[in-house]
């Protein structure tokens, strides 16, 4: 469902927002290698969030990614997906069809609304804070490295 930019950029958003719970701010380096994406292409995904205000860039010897604490809790799902995929996946066609509506549906439109509804309310209802909290009590798991003590 979503596009391999955006899965990334999911799984460095919660990275990122575990870490900068600890106090944290986690490097390029060390969130592609604790995502398994290569950097340049996990530099333009985090681009594309600190330019959609999801994440913050510190430059410097001491930079890195963060997301301020009070924030993580109000970074929904939704916002790292419209940054990075835009709103598609709301309106796009199950087949892939440039022309799938109401009044022209493809073989699974219906079927396809009713799952794009429910994901778009899981994406808006869901939050990064939720995602953080779970891995760090250990209640989900993430392929994720953390920062280098």
């Amino acid at each position: 469902m979503f596009s391999k930019a955006c899965e990334y950029g999911i799984r460095a958003s919660i990275c990122i927002a575990k870490n900068s719970y600890e106090g944290k701010r986690i490097s390029l380096k060390d969130i592609s290698e604790g995502i398994n994406s290569p950097q340049a292409f996990t530099a333009k995904i985090l681009q594309a969030l600190v330019k959609h205000k999801v994440i913050k860039s510190v430059k410097g010897a001491y930079g890195g990614f963060e997301i301020d604490k009070r924030d993580i809790s109000q970074i929904r799902l939704s916002q790292i997906v419209k940054a990075i995929d835009g709103d598609k996946i709301y309106v796009g066609c199950g087949l892939g069809l440039e022309e799938c509506d109401e009044n022209h549906p493809c073989p699974v439109h219906d079927k396809f609304k009713s799952i794009r509804n429910d994901l778009e309310n899981m994406l808006v209802h869901t939050n990064l804070e939720e995602l953080a909290l779970n891995l760090k009590k250990g209640n989900a798991f993430l392929k994720i490295k953390d920062q280098k003590q």
